[in-house]
């Protein structure tokens, strides 16, 4: 046999026996054996490196390290999903189902949702081609390398699958594998991991893809996005996906109504201590992919999704201490200082207060004993205190009245929750904070620099505010705590780099009052420049979609600030972009002004992201479901018909891709 067919039949060999060890755990070869014939291959690849494939099985052991995780936008963005604890959550969201919907059949899918690290991977004409994590849904870090040590993830699938999609899954970390790698951890000396899901999560970012392989990791895949999958329903995906060669978790069912749902979570809200992985719900999807299209997004989520969480788990501990936390924005958040007790698999110290109404609505007191439980099995907080072991001597909490950072006098606007430090541009956590945010993910995404570094930097005088970061030299931060020479050099590179980041992300990283990631991209948008944006009025700020007067009023009073106004004269002169760029600029228009679209079915020369794309470049609205306001409704193949219907009802104009594309 020639040594290329004898290669490529070892790993067809291999791809076939890690599937049946990994994915449908009934293996037909013993370890040995296996790992003979791993072996085998990686001798003829190492001596024949002409054939060389990205998926063989020989890279399963690792040994790639990666110093930095490239950054990269997810193709189709990774949302979060709503919680439900209730019977009544589940019945009031199917009640919004049904009138988007109408009166038609609604069939539920029921999964697990397991507690892991979110990961998405992308497959080229049958071949992993990238991995990246959630992030914050909209871009992640490129893990790959790392993915690929995983074996119950197909390097190469099987079958007939499109030639592009993503995949979403969880990667997990099973609990027979988590406990011996605690055993010998503390058989060496070190101390324990925590818990499944925060090392799941930290093996995802290990430099030495090596290290990787040897823990025993694993991936269960839950859901399809792309163009064209072929696929009509969730459950038709899930079994899809099976044949394909990914690891599905069988426990799935598919309901017809709510209370075969809730017979599903009831059953596994008990039953779920029996199985190998963390779960912490239920997700359940309305089923018919074409229904969840009508259904849409929310800002932040799926509407045709909801997860239903077990009831968190609750521990009782002592409240030592109140203090008081002071955000950037000026906000006074009450913390509670705890007697530290293990939660849910971590060692919690301490929990949001969130405001004065919060403690005065509980009674909760210095040296109370509480209960305590995880909101979503995530932040810590407090539910009741236990007034039966109250001290006698207890006395109320009187809420602070001066900032606890530069005793400024706090104050309180009526229909506001939080109290406030007016010290603006003079209290230290204040100015830390704006800075943090500034050099965030999000915004600037500065490398080589953290929180820490940024309160260092302002203690040694060398930053009262985000414009010094752009005359930081090498000489001036190399003899802060624990910075080195590169590192020091990384911090400087990674300031300098930052002048790339697009107008819109500067928008955000300025931290103007109630102007997130979504108003700030509405305004570089509507203004293309800074300098259109400092003169604005408020009048004509709230003119721009979906600016309303909260956010008008603090734009303005950003700008008529002089402090603020020669920050950006600055950051200007540093090179910071403060307009659109040409290419976002080049095929903008103003030809659909004021018109709302909605975006409905499949179409053949766009897809559906390049027209809601082509919507917003020519100045017009996507919406997420018809209404009174929607100016068109472009429909595709495959278009849902209650959409069609409340269009017609609406007297809304109903469009081809053809007459869209016509109008552009």
């Amino acid at each position: 046999m020639k040594i290329e067919q004898q290669i490529a039949s070892l790993r067809t060999e291999l791809r076939e026996h890690n599937h049946n060890y990994y994915v449908l755990d009934t293996p037909t070869i013993s370890d040995y054996d296996f790992d003979m014939k791993l072996k085998e291959l990686q001798q003829l690849e190492a001596a024949h490196p002409e054939f060389h494939d990205p998926s063989s099985p020989s890279l399963r052991v690792g040994g790639m390290v990666t110093k930095n995780f490239e950054t990269v936008t997810h193709e189709q963005r990774m949302y979060s999903l709503d919680n439900s604890y209730s019977k009544e959550d589940l019945e009031d969201w199917e009640k919004r189902i049904q009138r988007v919907l109408g009166d038609v059949p609604i069939q539920f899918t029921c999964e697990l949702k397991y507690d892991g690290a979110s990961i998405s991977l992308t497959y080229e004409n049958g071949r992993l081609a990238r991995a990246v994590t959630r992030g914050d849904g909209f871009q992640g870090d490129l893990v790959t390398t790392n993915i690929k040590t995983i074996n119950s993830i197909p390097l190469q699938l099987k079958g007939n699958y499109p030639p592009k999609f993503d995949i979403r899954g969880e990667i997990v970390l099973p609990f027979a594998g988590f406990h011996k790698m605690n055993e010998e951890r503390i058989a060496n000396g070190e101390e324990p991991y925590m818990n499944p899901r925060n090392t799941a999560s930290g093996s995802l970012k290990l430099q030495d893809s090596a290290a990787v392989a040897k823990r025993p990791l694993d991936c269960l895949l839950y859901g399809i996005v792309g163009e064209n999958t072929g696929i009509s329903t969730q459950w038709q995906m899930l079994e899809k996906a099976r044949t394909w060669g990914f690891k599905v978790p069988s426990i799935a069912k598919l309901c017809q109504t709510v209370d075969e749902v809730l017979e599903f979570v009831d059953y596994w809200n008990v039953h779920r201590h029996d199985l190998p992985y963390e779960t912490d719900g239920v997700v359940i999807k309305v089923n018919n992919l074409q229904h969840q299209d009508e259904l849409g997004y929310t800002s932040k989520s799926p509407r045709w999704a909801m997860a239903y969480k077990f009831k968190a788990e609750q521990v009782s501990t002592v409240l030592n201490e109140i203090t008081y936390q002071v955000g950037r924005t000026g906000a006074i958040t009450p913390v509670a200082n705890l007697e530290p007790v293990l939660l849910a698999g971590t060692t919690v110290k301490r929990a949001s207060l969130h405001n004065a109404d919060q403690i005065a609505k509980l009674d909760i007191r210095e040296n109370d004993t509480v209960f305590v439980e995880k909101g979503g099995e995530i932040i810590p907080k407090i539910i009741k205190v236990d007034f039966d072991e109250r001290p006698q001597n207890s006395v109320p909490t009187k809420y602070i009245e001066n900032c606890p950072e530069c005793h400024t006098p706090l104050t309180r606007t009526e229909g506001d929750a939080k109290h406030y430090c007016t010290n603006y541009y003079g209290c230290p956590p204040q100015i830390t904070g704006r800075i943090q945010h500034y050099i965030s993910r999000k915004a600037m995404d500065i490398e080589g620099m953290g929180s820490e570094t940024i309160e260092l930097l302002f203690k040694e005088g060398l930053v009262t505010n985000y414009a010094d970061l752009y005359t930081l030299t090498k000489e001036e931060v190399m003899p802060l705590e624990r910075m080195a020479e590169k590192s020091a050099e990384n911090l400087v590179n990674g300031v300098a780099a930052s002048v790339k980041i697009p107008f819109e992300r500067v928008m955000f990283a300025l931290g103007i009052r109630f102007v997130g990631e979504t108003v700030a991209k509405k305004l570089a948008k509507a203004y293309k420049n800074i300098d259109a944006m400092m003169v604005a009025t408020e009048e004509e700020l709230v003119a721009v979609d979906e600016i309303g007067e909260r956010i008008a009023k603090s734009v303005v009073e950003f700008f008529q600030n002089e402090d603020n106004r020669a920050i950006v004269s600055r950051l200007k002169s540093y090179g910071v972009q403060f307009e659109l760029s040409a290419e976002k600029l080049e095929n903008q228009t103003e030809k659909l002004k004021g018109q709302t679209f909605v975006v409905s079915g499949v179409f053949e020369k766009v897809s559906r992201n390049e027209l809601k794309k082509m919507i917003e470049d020519n100045g017009g609205r996507v919406g997420s479901s018809v209404s009174s306001k929607t100016s068109f409704l472009v429909a595709g193949n495959n278009m849902g018909p209650s959409k069609r219907a409340k269009a017609e009802n609406l007297n809304v104009a109903i469009i081809s891709e053809d007459d869209f594309l016509a109008m552009v």
